[in-house]
C-alpha cells in the first residue's frame, strides 16, 4: 500500500486455495508425495516426487530433523448432565508453566482447550472412560484450562488406550487407525506435540538410510508442536501478532553434528518450520549452534538473516500464518508466492497430509 514494500503487511500473504485441494488424507507411500524445488540462486521452479530429493544433497551436507512426536492428546467424554465434551491436552502444567512431558506424577496436570467452552467451567468433571476423568481446575487468560487427569493409569496409557490424533481443523474428518501411524514422522521419539512437523511425514526409514550411504549426516532436535500454529494473525501489522511459545532441545551431540559440518563447508538442511525455528533460536552469528532446552517466540519474517540454515524441506501453509511467512523470509517474498501459485496452477495437494516443497 501506498508503496510499502511486498511482503511487509499480514494480507500480503493471502493467495486462493481452489476447493478440494485440502489433502484430506496422506499419499499412498510417504516418499510419492510432489516436490516443487525451488532454486535460490536462479529462481527456477522443478517439479519432483520427493523420492528425488536425494539427488539435491551433497556429501557433507547435514539433514537436521524434529523428533517430536504427536501425542494423541484430543478426549472425547460427557458432563454429568450427559453433554458431549472434548478436552485437547496442550502441554503440561506445572505452577503456571510449561513443561516437557515425561511421563512423571506431575504430568496429570495440563494446559488444555475444552469444548464447549462456556459450559466447562472449574469445578467441571468431564468422564472419558470407566475410571478415566478430567477435571476442570482453573481458567487461563487466552481463553483455555488447567485440567487434571484422574486415572489409575498413567497418563501416558490414558492417552493410548481412550486418546484422539488431534488431526488439524481444516482436516474435516474424525481420525482414524491409519492417522496413528501416518500422522507421525518415522523418527517420532519425544512425545509432546499437538500436531505433527508435517514436512517430515514424506522421509521413509529407507530415504534417511541412503542419505547416510551418501555421507550426509543426521542430527535431531526437538520443538513440540502447540495449537498456536494453527491460529491466523488477526492483525496487519506481523509487529503486532503476539507469537506463540513453543519448547525445544538441542542435544550436545547434535550441536557437535551441525557445527562440524558447516565448519567443513557443508549444507545445513532443516526438515520443516520448527527445525528452522529450533536452529535459528540457539544460532550465534557465526552460524555455530548452542545446544540448550528452553521456549521460544521466534518469529521468523522479512526481512531476517538466517545464521544457521542453508536449505529448508517444507508443505505448503495456510495463507496470512507464521508459518508461510518463514518460508518467504528464507526464500525470497516474490519467489515463494511465485511458487504457491506455480504450485495451485500445478495441482499440488495443500496442508498437512499434502505435497511438499525443498528450497535451496
Amino acid at each position: 500500500m501506498n508503496g510499502a514494500p511486498q511482503g511487509v503487511l499480514v494480507s500480503d500473504y493471502d493467495y486462493v486455495l481452489p476447493p478440494g485441494r485440502i489433502a484430506a488424507y496422506p499419499s499412498e507411500r510417504r516418499e510419492e508425495s510432489r516436490l516443487l524445488h525451488l532454486n535460490r540462486e536462479g529462481g527456477g521452479l522443478d517439479h519432483l516426487r520427493f523420492g528425488d530429493v536425494l539427488d539435491l544433497f551433497r556429501t557433507g551436507d547435514v539433514l537436521v530433523v524434529n523428533e517430536s512426536r504427536v501425542l494423541p492428546a484430543r478426549l472425547l467424554g460427557r458432563k454429568p448432565t450427559g453433554a458431549r465434551s472434548e478436552i485437547l491436552l496442550i502441554r503440561p502444567w506445572t505452577d503456571g508453566a510449561g513443561r516437557f512431558f515425561d511421563g512423571s506424577e506431575e504430568d496429570r496436570v495440563w494446559q488444555a482447550l475444552v469444548k464447549p467452552g462456556s459450559k466447562l467451567k472449574p469445578g467441571t468433571e468431564v468422564e472419558v472412560a470407566d475410571g478415566v476423568r478430567i477435571q476442570i481446575l482453573d481458567s487461563t487468560p487466552d481463553g483455555g484450562r488447567v485440567v487434571r487427569i484422574e486415572s489409575a493409569q498413567p497418563v501416558s496409557e490414558v492417552l493410548d488406550t481412550h486418546g484422539h490424533v488431534p488431526l488439524p481443523p481444516y482436516i474435516e474428518r474424525e481420525d482414524e487407525a491409519l492417522d496413528r501411524e501416518r500422522y507421525q514422522t518415522v523418527y517420532a521419539r519425544t512425545p509432546g506435540s499437538v500436531a505433527a512437523p508435517t514436512a517430515g511425514l514424506h522421509f521413509t526409514e529407507g530415504l534417511l538410510d541412503e542419505l547416510a550411504l551418501r555421507g550426509v549426516g543426521i542430527a535431531t532436535v526437538t520443538l513440540h508442536v502447540g495449537v498456536g500454529t494453527f491460529r491466523p494473525i488477526e492483525v496487519e501489522n506481523p509487529a503486532d501478532h503476539p507469537m506463540h511459545t513453543e519448547w525445544y532441545r538441542v542435544t550436545p551431540t547434535s550441536a557437535e553434528i551441525v557445527n562440524a559440518a558447516r565448519a567443513a563447508g557443508g549444507r545445513i538442511w532443516a526438515v520443516g518450520t520448527t527445525s528452522v525455528r529450533t536452529l535459528e533460536s540457539v544460532a550465534r552469528s557465526d552460524g555455530r549452534i548452542r545446544p540448550g532446552l528452553g521456549e521460544t517466540r521466534l518469529f521468523i519474517r522479512p526481512p531476517y538473516r538466517f545464521r544457521a540454515v542453508d536449505a529448508l524441506i517444507t508443505n505448503f501453509h495456510l495463507p496470512r500464518s507464521t508459518l508461510l511467512m518463514l518460508v518467504a523470509a528464507f526464500a525470497g517474498f516474490e519467489e515463494t508466492m511465485n511458487a504457491y501459485r506455480a504450485a495451485i496452477e500445478g495441482d499440488y495437494r495443500f496442508y498437512s497430509y499434502g505435497d511438499a516443497m525443498v528450497i535451496t
